[in-house]
């Protein structure tokens, strides 16, 4: 008999992960094997597990999806990560494949496509949800000012999202410094310089700004 593919689950709402986990093990050739609320702990438990899959939301306390995808990749580069999420945006799509997706489906997304779309990766293909699959094609045909605005994010550093993030999320300077294990003079520094690359001036638009970014959710 063949052995099961090995998925964890990434889904910071606890109903909502119950759900996924108990969808993807009704399919006796999937196995859930582990599980997340925040992309921390995603990190944590996929470097341990390197699964066959993961199902991923984007938007997740602490570390932002964007990021577990990277550590995915290069800690576990035959792991397939499927982003499953309620961002239809031709912006998060590329973003999100860009980083190192094998796939993009929204939460709108049916019993049977949600399976559909696991299947397909897991054979090795690759899938974007088909509601959004021509915005995809459009976005070859990208306007300069929307270039701009993916480049802007881009040109942040890790730690620069890890602190934006963490600002929006409402966390002070000291509490970052803690969270991080830096002093309160550098997460200070490293404020002014993201704040200076976005030309956001203050923790209200840069709280806005990683809302629209899809880091946190209003």
């Amino acid at each position: 008999m063949k052995e099961k593919y090995t998925v964890v689950v990434v889904e910071d709402h606890t109903i909502v992960r119950d759900g996924l986990i108990s969808l993807i093990s009704s399919n006796e050739q999937l196995e859930v094997v582990g599980e997340a609320g925040d992309g921390l702990e995603a990190s944590r438990v996929i470097d341990q597990l390197k699964p066959d899959l993961v199902l991923l939301d984007l938007s997740m306390p602490k570390m932002d999806g964007f990021d577990v995808i990277t550590d995915v990749k290069k800690s576990s580069p035959r792991t397939k990560v499927l982003v499953l999420t309620v961002h239809s945006t031709e912006g998060y799509v590329r973003k999100c494949l860009r980083t190192g997706a094998d796939g993009y489906i929204l939460k709108k997304a049916t019993r049977n496509e949600l399976m559909s779309a696991v299947m397909h990766i897991l054979a090795g293909e690759s899938y974007i949800y088909p509601g959004i699959a021509d915005s995809i094609i459009q976005g070859y045909l990208a306007t300069p000012q929307e270039e701009q605005e993916i480049s802007s994010f881009d040109s942040l550093t890790r730690r620069e999202r890890e602190i934006l993030k963490l600002v929006a999320e409402g966390y002070k300077n000291r509490e970052i410094a803690d969270y991080l294990c830096i002093s309160r003079g550098t997460v200070v520094q490293h404020r002014h310089h993201l704040m200076k690359k976005l030309k956001l001036h203050n923790t209200a638009a840069l709280t806005n700004y990683a809302i629209e970014q899809g880091l946190v959710t209003k």
